[in-house]
């Protein structure tokens, strides 16, 4: 243990705790020890602990603020779901269809990040806040408005309603407007979501250890220090908002493949922000504290179901009591020491490294 590096043994404690979390979970659901409302919470769990890390690789690691990531959650969610109510019966093995679906909608949101983020990382602060909460909002009335169906000669698009698809005898509408995509196979489980966190915490541990990870990290702390050796700003910001993106689209078709009806109300402003108050609580920046932070405050409010009078204010109680707890000069520097942040005005090598 003692040969690996320091970086290399907080990466392996960050996965490991993941793997002893699940097996614990796992154990729980195979033994019929655990709760039927937690039980139901396990998969959204694992898509909001995706979410979060994806978000703090734009806000904590690159330092920009995007308050439209549901947008692109809503975005791999429909993509997936839409590939999997059409392809059900042409791919019957449901591991290989359910992956086919993770590929398309990380891929669609992708393309999304990558199209928003060529007008949109040209602005910065709060003007980057608002045209992301924009976005969000644009996507959600879009998806609203659609409708599309398909029968014998094809698929049909309207933005009306099911009667102006005019399908034939044979025709299914599959998308509804806002009543979204019903009779979505349920493919997604707990151990397809512990995957896909796995999968995204070796994405992003390992970028940000990289050298692109350096280059992103040092356009957070400095911009023109970045750009005047030599630093490609507009790439490395592209980098890391379309890699979030892609996360949060995959993200989107495990929530997809875990509950009907799907529709576009399910990503609205209000998840955007809960997202967010997973990373600020968690600790900008800090991959393992966003984990802890979606995990509890995606199972808090479930736990506090018995206080029907009183759960939202123990619920702000104790979002207020981290957020003090979270901020303390002690904490901050514990954390910095533990997870190795890189202060301000930090020198970075010329060539992005």
């Amino acid at each position: 243990m003692k040969s690996l590096s320091r970086t290399t043994r907080k990466n392996l404690v960050t996965y490991a705790i993941v793997v002893v979390a699940f097996a614990v979970l796992q154990t729980m659901v195979l033994t019929g020890t655990i709760s039927n409302s937690l039980r139901g919470q396990l998969i959204p769990i694992c898509a909001y602990v995706i979410m979060a890390v994806s978000l703090n690789l734009t806000v904590g690691i690159l330092g920009e603020l995007s308050l439209g990531h549901a947008g692109f959650m809503s975005l791999g969610a429909f993509a997936g779901a839409l590939f999997t109510k059409c392809m059900e019966t042409a791919i019957p093995v449901t591991w290989l269809r359910f992956l086919l679906a993770l590929a398309i909608g990380a891929a669609v949101a992708g393309m999304a990040g990558v199209l928003i983020g060529i007008p949109v990382l040209r602005l910065r602060g709060d003007y980057l806040a608002i045209v992301t909460l924009a976005f969000g909002e644009i996507i959600k009335n879009l998806l609203n408005a659609v409708y599309l169906g398909r029968d014998s000669r094809g698929f049909h698009f309207s933005m009306k309603d099911t009667i102006a698809l005019g399908l034939e005898e044979d025709g299914e509408v599959l998308i509804k407007g806002a009543q979204g995509i019903t009779g979505t196979s349920k493919d997604a489980t707990f151990v397809w979501g512990f995957l896909l966190v796995m999968f995204t915490l070796f994405v992003v541990l390992n970028l940000v250890h990289s050298r692109t990870g350096r280059a992103i990290m040092s356009i957070r702390d400095n911009r023109i220090a970045a750009e005047s050796v030599g630093i490609n700003v507009t790439k490395y910001k592209m980098i890391a908002f379309a890699l979030s993106a892609a996360l949060a689209g995959m993200a989107g078709v495990l929530y997809a493949h875990n509950i009907s009806p799907l529709t576009a109300s399910k990503f609205d402003y209000n998840t955007s922000i809960l997202i967010l108050v997973f990373v600020v609580l968690g600790g900008i920046g800090s991959i393992r504290g966003s984990i802890i932070a979606a995990a509890l405050l995606t199972v808090l409010p479930e736990m506090l179901r018995g206080f029907d009078d009183y759960r939202m204010l123990v619920y702000a109680i104790v979002l207020i009591a981290m957020m003090i707890f979270n901020q303390s000069p002690k904490l901050v520097a514990w954390r910095e020491r533990t997870f190795g942040r890189r202060a301000k005005g930090a020198k970075v090598r010329k060539g992005g490294a």
